[in-house]
């Protein structure tokens, strides 16, 4: 029993990322019609969004430290970052540690511009355009983004530690009545699946509660109708790519600590997400969370040495197989809607 809890523990957490991702490639397809191949690089960026800040905080000036020598006696020079300077030690301090969180704040006007820029100037031209070449053009500009972030950071991943308070391992096992040690799970990975609840959570209720969520799921529905009631549902479409492009952003912000960034994390998890959204069916939000999960639990439990010793390299395969059964079966995916890519 703590070895399958163990692995629902472990498919909630890819789970998460694979249904934060799959949001927002939902939310571009079911807005825009696009098949948004560039997606993957969207959570890139915004786990490089997290190394950036992090970067700013601990830049650093040196100062001579009189109290510490080297080994010839002579005074030692440290580093000390800027941000120690202006808010204090013990607050720089805090600050510098809590970087991981503090970048929330900072990628989601970095991504919204991203977002709006990256529609506005290349994927509205490819609106009525075929998905084929949507899909070449975007995964193009995928490639281009990788290779920049290569350029900046280079090809090597860049440890990004969660804030110490969270680097710990909690003992799981024991809220549940279970021996010590039994259920070990680290804290940041507990994190992660709650943020991305808070934020799945977020989208559904922004969406269904307000006016312009309301208008958008018309649009969704039916463009053109809300076009002649004299709404401007481009401009409203436009913002909902810069919002499905900061929710992918904060996917890989949170991502940071548990997957140290590097410049190919996003074509990892695009492919993926892709199966997620398809299983999920094309254009149905819900169907993208429910399949990001439920994949993910099944890979975990794919990944169990008791399981790849009956069938070796089955966790490398299994949400594809699943994938393949589900099409089968229903060819919409779990929650597809009638008529979206049947044309």
């Amino acid at each position: 029993m703590d070895a399958i809890i163990l692995q629902i523990l472990n498919g909630l957490d890819k789970g998460s990322a694979y249904a934060l991702i799959a949001l927002g490639l939902t939310l571009i397809f079911g807005t825009l019609g696009v098949v948004n191949f560039a997606h993957g690089a969207l959570f890139m960026i915004g786990a490089f969004c997290a190394v950036t800040l992090n970067r700013l905080l601990t830049l650093s000036h040196q100062v001579v430290d009189e109290t510490r020598t080297d080994f010839l006696g002579n005074p030692l020079k440290v580093d000390i970052p800027y941000v120690q300077d202006i808010f204090g030690e013990a607050a720089g301090a805090t600050i510098i540690d809590w970087s991981v969180p503090l970048a929330i704040l900072f990628s989601i006007p970095v991504m919204i511009v991203i977002g709006v820029v990256m529609e506005r100037g290349l994927i509205k031209h490819f609106y009525k355009r075929p998905h084929a070449d949507q899909i070449l053009v975007t995964f193009g500009l995928a490639i281009v983004l990788q290779e920049i972030i290569k350029q900046l950071f280079g090809a090597n991943p860049i440890p990004t530690p969660a804030p110490e308070v969270f680097r710990g391992s909690l003992d799981f096992g024991v809220m549940l009545g279970f021996d010590p040690n039994a259920i070990i799970y680290p804290y940041w990975r507990l994190v992660y699946f709650a943020f991305a609840a808070i934020i799945i959570g977020a989208v559904f209720a922004f969406l269904q509660f307000t006016t312009f969520g309301m208008v958008v799921r018309a649009g969704m529905a039916d463009r053109e109708t809300v076009g002649l009631l004299g709404i401007n549902i481009d401009r409203r479409f436009t913002i909902m790519f810069g919002l499905a492009a900061a929710v992918a952003g904060l996917a890989g912000v949170m991502y940071a600590p548990i997957n140290s960034p590097n410049y190919h994390m996003g074509m990892d998890f695009l492919v993926l997400s892709f199966v997620v959204v398809v299983v999920g069916g094309m254009g149905s939000l819900p169907g993208a969370v429910l399949a990001g999960f439920l994949l993910g639990i099944l890979e975990s439990f794919a990944s169990m040495n008791e399981i790849k010793a009956i069938l070796p390299g089955i966790d490398q395969i299994i949400i594809y197989l699943v994938a393949i059964i589900i099409l089968l079966t229903r060819p919409r995916g779990l929650m597809g809607r009638k008529g979206v890519m049947e044309d």
